[in-house]
């Protein structure tokens, strides 16, 4: 099936090269945006990889009251339009709440649906309606080839510009399952896939400040392991001090660390494009 190519900004997402959406998992401090937006453009040039930077201004599905959920819509996107105007960055958030939606639709080039939200029409089509780029992120309860029920709710709606991401799916007792097959399933929709790797490692039922509430041991495998599936963009927590992270910590990636677990999978992507090319 012949993919569409969707374009975020200057990105255009389902071509070469191999895109990156990163940026700490929900909107901290000024300093601490503005600090991994300096490190991810000097990536970007660096690796000739494109960025869209990532954050959310609302946690609305943290496990407890008593965690940090982020500073809400009307600072987070004054946050995220600073990063835009200073870095060029295309900027991508989750709502949680269709009344949100016209509010973000001003700043944000991607909207994004939550996979715990994904089967929810009023907020799919509500986004849709903006004609953002909607990212559609994969139900943790949903088998892969379902999430072509969603894809066609933004269609219906007068949108074709789709992303999906793949996050793991539960096969059960609080943990994460990433099944080579979802990124086949997604791709048949025919738009691009990006596989979210530092949440696929999350641990559920710990809290994400423990140590144990990540796995990031099986960060290398499972990421390479996507880009050799196909995908066409990978999605990374990233963060100057994770274990400072006011929401992941024990999943995000250091900002330090991007470059260096960047370089394979890059290469790796090349590999994959001259397999796919010679077939």
């Amino acid at each position: 099936m012949s993919k569409n190519i969707v374009k975020v900004g200057n990105i255009e997402c389902g071509a070469d090269p191999l895109f990156l959406i990163s940026g700490p998992c929900v909107i901290e401090d000024e300093n601490t945006m503005m600090r991994t937006a300096e490190y991810l453009k000097k990536v970007s040039e660096k690796l000739n990889i494109p960025v869209i930077y990532k954050s959310s201004f609302q946690k609305d599905n943290r496990s407890s009251v008593q965690y940090y959920m982020g500073p809400g819509i009307d600072e987070g996107m004054k946050i995220l339009a600073k990063v835009k105007d200073e870095f060029g960055f295309p900027v991508l958030s989750d709502v949680h709440y269709p009344e949100q939606i016209p509010i973000v639709a001003h700043v944000l080039d991607v909207i994004q649906i939550p996979a715990y939200l994904c089967m929810q029409t009023t907020i799919v089509v509500e986004a849709a309606k903006t004609g953002k780029v909607i990212n559609l992120k994969h139900g943790q309860f949903l088998a892969p080839e379902n999430m072509a029920k969603p894809v066609q709710k933004v269609i219906d709606s007068g949108n074709n510009q789709i992303l999906l991401t793949e996050r793991g799916y539960t096969f059960g007792y609080n943990d994460l399952i990433v099944d080579p097959r979802s990124f086949y399933h997604l791709s048949e929709t025919g738009f691009p896939v990006i596989f979210d790797i530092t949440h696929s490692i999350r641990k559920y039922g710990i809290p994400s400040a423990d140590p144990k509430g990540g796995a990031r041991e099986f960060l290398p495998g499972i990421s390479r392991a996507g880009v050799a599936a196909g995908v066409d963009g990978i999605f990374i927590e990233a963060h100057p001090e994770p274990e400072k992270a006011l929401c992941d910590a024990a999943s995000q990636l250091c900002t330090d660390d991007l470059e260096e677990f960047l370089k394979p999978l890059i290469e790796l992507h090349h590999v994959e494009l001259k397999y796919r090319e010679s077939e």
